[in-house]
C-alpha cells in the first residue's frame, strides 16, 4: 500500500511540475548588442479556431480577374492581379515563413509596399467589420484583399506596385514563435525585404505601409537599415512599448496588449505573453529596451501620418518623426481616426505620390510637399486641417503656467499667494478635481504640455494619477466626438515613479527613468511633472480650458475582435458578382481563449484613500501650456 501511495504521489508531482513547467515556459531572445533576455511564452489559438478566422492554407498562383469581388459588398478589382499565395520564405536561422504577393500580371519588375504583421494576410482574427460602423470605413472603400490595417493590394497593383502580406514568424501556418517587435523580429522583417529585393518581378526597391502594428514594425525594422528599404510610412503608431502603451506612466495597464494577444493564432509554436510581462516586469530593464525602436538609426524618406485623439499611438507617432535621423522627412497630422484617414481616397493618392518619387523615380514635386501639414481641432467649430508648418512643436510656440487655485477650482495666470487644498478620496465615484481657465481671447494651444503639481496622500505610501485637458463650452458642456467619447489631451503617472532623467527631460516634456520607485513617506508632500500627450485645440473667447486631475483607474479594452461572421469563396479567391461560388463563413466568436488560465488581468492601483492636491503660496502647481501666435 505504501509503494502504491508513493507512485501514485510521485505521479501527481511529476503532473504538477509538468503543470507548471508549461505555465512557465520561456523563450531567450537577444538585443542589438547580443545580450540575452527571457520573455515568457504562452498558447494561442489553433488555425482552426473560429475566432481567427484562417482561410486555409493553400499554395497556389492565380489570376484574380478585373471586376471580380473577394466579398460581397467589396469594391470589384481595378485590375487583373497575380496573386501567389502562401509562398514560403526561409529566415536566416532556418525557419519559414509564408506570404501572400499580389503583383502585376505583366512580370515587369515594380517596386513592392511591404505590410508587417501577423494578423493574417487578409482574412485574419481582427477586421474592420469587428469594430463599430467600420470606424467609418466603408466596406466598398477597399477590395479586401489587404490584411487589417494594411495597404490594399488592388489599388497598389493598378498602379505598378506589388504587395506583400507575410503571416509574421510563428503566426498562422509561419513556423516558430510568435514575437512582438524587438531587435530579433526586427531581423525577420529585413530577410523578407531582402527576399523581396531578390525576386525577378521586383525592382530593388521596397517601401512599408500600414498603420499601429504596421507601423510600430517599421520604426524597428527600418532601424536595422535593410539595404533594399528605400521608404517608409508609419501611419500612427507608437515607438516604445513600455512608456507608451503597457506601462505609460509607470503604471503596467496590460488590458489593451491582453485584448489584441487573445486573437492571435500559431500552428507550429507560442505566443510571447508580453501581457504577463508588462505585469511581472514593471520597471525599465532589457526587455523593454529592446521593445523602444531605435529611431535615430532611421535614415531612409518617411511619410509620418499622426493624430491627438488616439490613445495608443499618439505620443509615439510624433516622437518619431521628431527623432528619426532621416533629412526626408514629412508629417501629416489629421483630426478623424487612423482607419478612416488611412483608406480615405485623397489620402492613399497623397501616400501614392510618395511612394512613386521614392520607389519609381518619378519627379513629381514631392519634395516641395510641406515639411509638416498640422491639424488644430475646433471642437464646436470648424478644424484647422492641412495647415502648412516647417517643424513640429512649431518654433513660435510661446509657453505660458495657468497655475492651480485650490481656492476657486481655477486656473489663474498669476500664483495664488495663499495655499489651499484640493482633494478627494480616490476609491469613490468621484475621484477628481477640475480646474477652468475661461479665454479672454481667441487661443490655439498646440505641443507638449505638463502638470507641475504638489501632492499627497496621506492614507497611503503611493497614487496613481490620471490628468486630461480638453475644451469646454462657454456654458461648461463638454464637446464630444463622434464616438460619445470626450477630446482631451491625457496624462498619468504613479508618483512613487516620478524620478526623473534629466538628460532627456526639458521644460515642457519629462522623461522618466522607471528604473527605481520612491515611496511616499507619512505626511510627505512631494512635486511630480506629469506627461501630457500632444494635443492641437482651438479655443474661440469664452470657451473654457479644463483640467482634470483623478485617481487613475483601469481601462476596459473591449473590442469584439472576431465576432464578424465573413464570408469568402471556397476556391478562386475572388468571383464575379451575381455568381455563386461555393462560400465558407470564419469567425463569429469573440470570446475564444486559448487558455483561461493564462489570461492577465490589471493588477490593483495604488490607490488608497485621500489624495491631496496643494496649490498657492510655495506650492507653485500649475499647467504648463504651449500657446501659438499667429503666422507673420
Amino acid at each position: 500500500m505504501t509503494g502504491k501511495w508513493i507512485y501514485a504521489g510521485a505521479i501527481a508531482l511529476m503532473a504538477l511540475c509538468t503543470e507548471q513547467a508549461a505555465a512557465q515556459q520561456e523563450i531567450v531572445l537577444h538585443d542589438v548588442n547580443g545580450k540575452e533576455m527571457k520573455a515568457a511564452l504562452r498558447k494561442a489559438l489553433p488555425v482552426e479556431a473560429p475566432r481567427v478566422r484562417y482561410p486555409g492554407f493553400k499554395q497556389e498562383t492565380l489570376v484574380l480577374k478585373k471586376g471580380s469581388i473577394r466579398r460581397e459588398g467589396t469594391r470589384p478589382l481595378p485590375c487583373d492581379i497575380l496573386m501567389e499565395r502562401d509562398v514560403p520564405v526561409k529566415l536566416r536561422d532556418g525557419v519559414t515563413i509564408y506570404t501572400d504577393v499580389f503583383r502585376p500580371v505583366s512580370g515587369e519588375a515594380c517596386p513592392a509596399i511591404l505590410a508587417w504583421s501577423p494578423y493574417g494576410k487578409e482574412v485574419g482574427g481582427q477586421m474592420l467589420d469587428d469594430v463599430p460602423m467600420r470606424s467609418g470605413v466603408a466596406k466598398s472603400a477597399t477590395s479586401g484583399l489587404e490584411k487589417f490595417e494594411g495597404p490594399d493590394p488592388a489599388y497598389w497593383v493598378a498602379h505598378g506596385y506589388a504587395v506583400v502580406n507575410p503571416d509574421k514568424r510563428g503566426a498562422y501556418m509561419s513556423e516558430g514563435n510568435l514575437l512582438y517587435w524587438g531587435h530579433e523580429d526586427a531581423l525577420d522583417g529585413c530577410d523578407l525585404i531582402e527576399w523581396i529585393a531578390s525576386q525577378k518581378w521586383c525592382n530593388g526597391k521596397v517601401g512599408m505601409s500600414g498603420n499601429s502594428w504596421l507601423t510600430v514594425s517599421q520604426w524597428f525594422i527600418a532601424a536595422e537599415h535593410p539595404a533594399h528599404l528605400a521608404a517608409i510610412a508609419p501611419w500612427e503608431g507608437f515607438c516604445d512599448h513600455y512608456r507608451e502603451s503597457g506601462t505609460r506612466g509607470g503604471i503596467p495597464a496590460p488590458e489593451f496588449p491582453e485584448m489584441i494577444a487573445e486573437t492571435f493564432s500559431s500552428a507550429h509554436g507560442m505566443l510571447e505573453d508580453q501581457p504577463r510581462m508588462i505585469v511581472e516586469k514593471p520597471f525599465m530593464c532589457d526587455y523593454w529596451q529592446d521593445k523602444a525602436a531605435r529611431v535615430e538609426e532611421i535614415q531612409i524618406p518617411a511619410y509620418v501620418t499622426a493624430s491627438y485623439t488616439n490613445p495608443v499611438h499618439t505620443h509615439g507617432t510624433f516622437a518619431g518623426f521628431r527623432r528619426m535621423a532621416s533629412k526626408e522627412k514629412w508629417l501629416r497630422v489629421h483630426n478623424t481616426n487612423e482607419w478612416f484617414d488611412y483608406y480615405t481616397p485623397e489620402n492613399v493618392e497623397d501616400l501614392r505620390r510618395f511612394f512613386d518619387h521614392y520607389l519609381k523615380g518619378i519627379d513629381n514635386g514631392w519634395e516641395k510637399t510641406p515639411k509638416v501639414r498640422l491639424s488644430v481641432l475646433n471642437p464646436g467649430g470648424k478644424d484647422i486641417v492641412g495647415r502648412p508648418e516647417n517643424e513640429f512643436p512649431l518654433a513660435r510656440t510661446v509657453y505660458r503656467k495657468l497655475y492651480l487655485s485650490a481656492a476657486d477650482d481655477s486656473l489663474k495666470p498669476t500664483l495664488p499667494g495663499k495655499v489651499e487644498t484640493d482633494s478627494y478620496v480616490s476609491e469613490s465615484k468621484e475621484n477628481r478635481v477640475t480646474y477652468r481657465y475661461r479665454m479672454d481671447k481667441p487661443t490655439e494651444i498646440t505641443g507638449y504640455m505638463k502638470l507641475h503639481a504638489w501632492v499627497a496622500a496621506p492614507d497611503n505610501d503611493d497614487m496613481d494619477l490620471a490628468v486630461q485637458v480638453e475644451k469646454l463650452s462657454p456654458e461648461g458642456k463638454p464637446y464630444l466626438d463622434p464616438t460619445g467619447s470626450r477630446i482631451a489631451a491625457t496624462g498619468r503617472l504613479r508618483v512613487s515613479m516620478r524620478q526623473l532623467d534629466e538628460s532627456r527631460s526639458t521644460e515642457a516634456e519629462p522623461y522618466y527613468t522607471f528604473t527605481t520607485e520612491q515611496k511616499l513617506k507619512p505626511g510627505e508632500i512631494v512635486p511630480v511633472e506629469i506627461e501630457i500627450w500632444p494635443m492641437g485645440l482651438y479655443f474661440e473667447k469664452g470657451e473654457i480650458l479644463q483640467l482634470t486631475v483623478g485617481a487613475y483607474e483601469p481601462e476596459n479594452a473591449t473590442l469584439p475582435f472576431g465576432s464578424a461572421k465573413i464570408t469568402v469563396p471556397v476556391e478562386g479567391f475572388t468571383y464575379m458578382p451575381g455568381e455563386q461560388p461555393a462560400i465558407k463563413t470564419l469567425g463569429g466568436n469573440a470570446t475564444e481563449c486559448a487558455d483561461p488560465k493564462e489570461v492577465v488581468v490589471s493588477p490593483a492601483t495604488h490607490n488608497v484613500g485621500r489624495h491631496c492636491i496643494y496649490t498657492g503660496g510655495q506650492y507653485d502647481s500649475f499647467l504648463y501650456v504651449p500657446e501659438i501666435p499667429a503666422k507673420k
